[in-house]
């Protein structure tokens, strides 16, 4: 499983074949192997990796620092790639973008971006009700429980309450462009998360 952390930068559109096509732009890498993990001692096969990114120690937790020194590189976040079999690469090792080639298709995961707390209208889409005079239900999630049965709310109603902020992930996305000087990747179409936000790119499983 390839696998890259990058942060988003922003969308822009390019031109392929005289066709107008937006794009996310990502600063895609270098990353550095950091851990090794195995189903004999961790439960799992994986790889944690970190981006490396400039970085002052003193900013760091020195447990922080102590799990990454073996890499060697200025780290400040980790994710992980999870392998069906033992990982092909060792601590230390460098990742870059150009393990992905144009028009390949790959899996994005981001958080998206909060919304902060939001009413049923705006979170779940509820229609709302009479914007006329006197309605006084306009905005109003409405009913939410019975009184006799079951004299309580039922579990997982949609409600107002807080709104984004949560992993999302986003598949099938195509590689427009790789420009391996300045290490970014443009993937067609929008990915999740707000700018400068940490993704993982990977290959995408489904062909």
């Amino acid at each position: 499983m390839r696998g890259i952390i990058g942060r988003k930068i922003g969308m822009t559109h390019l031109y392929r074949d005289d066709v107008f096509t937006p794009v996310t732009v990502v600063k895609a890498g270098p990353c550095v192997v950091v851990q090794k993990k195995t189903e004999e001692k961790d439960g799992y096969n994986a790889l944690q990796i970190g981006l490396i990114e400039p970085v002052k120690n003193n900013k760091l937790p020195k447990p922080f620092l102590k799990h990454i020194e073996k890499a060697n590189a200025p780290v400040k976040k980790l994710m992980e790639i999870r392998y069906e079999g033992q990982p092909d690469k060792e601590v230390g090792e460098k990742l870059f973008c150009t393990m992905f080639q144009e028009k390949e298709k790959v899996t994005v995961t981001g958080v998206s971006k909060g919304k902060g707390f939001q009413g049923v209208v705006f979170r779940h889409h509820f229609r709302g009700g009479p914007a006329s005079h006197g309605s006084m239900f306009h905005r109003a999630p409405g009913s939410i429980g019975s009184s006799s049965y079951p004299s309580r709310v039922w579990k997982g109603m949609r409600m107002a309450g807080k709104m984004g902020r949560e992993k999302v992930t986003v598949k099938n996305l195509e590689i427009v462009k790789v420009d391996k000087n300045k290490n970014l990747i443009y993937l067609k179409g929008a990915i999740p998360g707000g700018k400068g936000s940490y993704i993982l790119i990977c290959e995408s499983g489904r062909k």
